[in-house]
């Protein structure tokens, strides 16, 4: 389904998938809805199986100083976090090169299951340590906030996670969080020498004419 739904006419340097998980509720739709469209949609009901939405971003390494900047088609994967869908969503865990591990800060529950997403993540992702960003979404329900900003980085410094509070409402931290995440990527695949491993796609260097028969006969 990704690569298909790519235009071949606009070009860009690579396809990244990036994977939303966490329970049901926490808000991966509305934050991803935000992140690629700039605004808050509050009519999105629960996320059935697997969905996705997409933006061209252009991505420049830090270093060196006249390094050349890429241009990224990302694909941000919109899973559903009912445990009825769940051989469903870890089937996609593979093809995806980093991870936004949700939470609702106004959600125990949401949080303490952090951890089984986690375990999924080491069972199904395409390496032992993926690149994964924790966030604590809904920032703004600051009055019904049940865990603390001190408890949600003790989780992340004990899985050696960077953690962002985020907002899909006011769009707080909601840029920064995927421009973290493909900074992260990026950097990785920059400094592994076998890019083999990673489940990242170029376009080809010599698109197919459109109009050519497919077929000599």
């Amino acid at each position: 389904m990704g690569d298909s739904m790519i235009n071949p006419a606009i070009e860009y340097d690579y396809l990244i998938k990036f994977l939303a998980l966490g329970d049901s509720g926490v808000g991966k739709t509305t934050f991803l809805y935000q992140y690629t469209d700039g605004q808050f949609n509050p009519k999105f009901i629960s996320t059935v199986g697997i969905d996705f939405r997409e933006k061209r971003v252009v991505y420049k390494p830090k270093t060196p100083l006249n390094a050349k900047p890429y241009r990224i088609h990302l694909q941000l994967w919109d899973t559903a976090g009912q445990e009825r869908f769940r051989s469903l969503t870890t089937a996609f865990f593979r093809d995806a090169m980093g991870f936004v591990l949700m939470f609702d800060l106004t959600s125990e529950q949401s949080f303490l299951n952090v951890r089984n997403w986690l375990a999924q993540l080491k069972v199904n992702a395409y390496c032992d340590d993926p690149d994964v960003i924790l966030v604590g979404n809904k920032a703004d329900r600051e009055d019904a906030r049940v865990v603390s900003p001190t408890r949600a980085q003790e989780l992340a410094d004990k899985y050696s996670l960077p953690y962002i509070e985020t907002s899909a409402f006011t769009a707080q931290n909601v840029k920064e969080t995927i421009e973290l995440l493909l900074e992260k990527v990026m950097t990785r695949m920059e400094e592994t020498i076998d890019k083999s491993i990673f489940p990242v796609r170029q376009p080809p260097a010599n698109p197919p004419d459109a109009n050519k028969s497919k077929c000599s006969c």
